[in-house]
């Protein structure tokens, strides 16, 4: 009976330990804005549904396995988490960049998610970014995929490699990708503002383009953004596709 016990709370230990992982980075479920105690109660909900089934594929585990058990469950959970989180951090910095470009990195305010300041555009593009994650139901894409996890990596198998570190350091490369993508329209309606202004300055230096400039890249950046902001749910909705495409590739090097 001790054996049996033993063994249930070992495979809940080891479940609620890959869920607690995504907890900790997956978008939405790691907000500042939901209480401890949500997040907690989430878990064990989560970690209730899965039990009754993933629970089987957990064997009898060893006092002097757990250590690396739950690093391992933590990094699974973790991985997906960041996986996904990587669509946000490429919202947040083209907004940093279209900030520079249209003349709003001045003014700053308390992002509620980072509990930091932060510009006004790179806050709309994660409220914006955070709205889509919602509407499409991706929160629970997420959960079905650290689900589908316990199918493809059983716990107790997955493995800290020099190759999983080698891709989650090239998750960095993706953010950098993604947020040129998004901020391309602006940048280049900016640009070309900048162009054309320099070649005024040129023609007709008495023309008071230091205090046209602005106002005019501000306009023209504001309008772009309005307009791409209607193509943003079929975007990112490919964007979070392939970020969850990309967590499962980050099991693959796991195992």
């Amino acid at each position: 009976m001790e054996i049996s016990i033993a063994n249930i709370v070992g495979s809940v230990l080891v479940v609620g330990l890959r869920v607690s992982g995504l907890m900790l980075f997956a978008p939405f479920f790691n907000s500042p804005t939901i209480p401890p105690r949500m997040k907690i109660v989430l878990v064990i909900a989560i970690t209730a549904l899965l039990y009754p089934v993933y629970s089987a594929r957990v064997g009898t585990i060893a006092v002097p396995q757990w250590p690396m058990i739950v690093a391992s469950e933590m990094l699974v959970g973790i991985a997906i988490g960041l996986a996904t989180n990587a669509v946000f951090e490429a919202a947040q910095l083209a907004g940093q960049m279209l900030s520079i470009q249209m003349g709003y990195s001045l003014v700053n305010i308390l992002d509620p998610n980072t509990q930091v300041e932060n510009t006004v555009v790179a806050t709309l593009h994660q409220g914006a970014a955070m709205l889509i994650f919602l509407s499409l139901g991706v929160h629970r894409w997420v959960v079905r995929a650290i689900a589908n996890s316990f199918d493809y990596l059983p716990p107790g198998t997955a493995t800290i490699n020099p190759m999983l570190a080698k891709a989650l350091l090239h998750e960095g490369a993706i953010v950098l990708q993604l947020g040129i993508q998004i901020a391309a329209p602006v940048l280049a309606a900016t640009l070309l503002v900048d162009l054309l202004l320099g070649l005024l300055g040129k023609a007709s230096p008495q023309m008071p383009l230091m205090l046209l400039g602005p106002a005019v890249k501000s306009t023209l950046g504001v309008s772009v953004l309005a307009v791409t902001m209607g193509f943003w749910p079929r975007l990112f909705e490919r964007y979070f596709s392939e970020s969850l495409a990309y967590a499962e590739r980050l099991l693959q090097v796991a195992r």
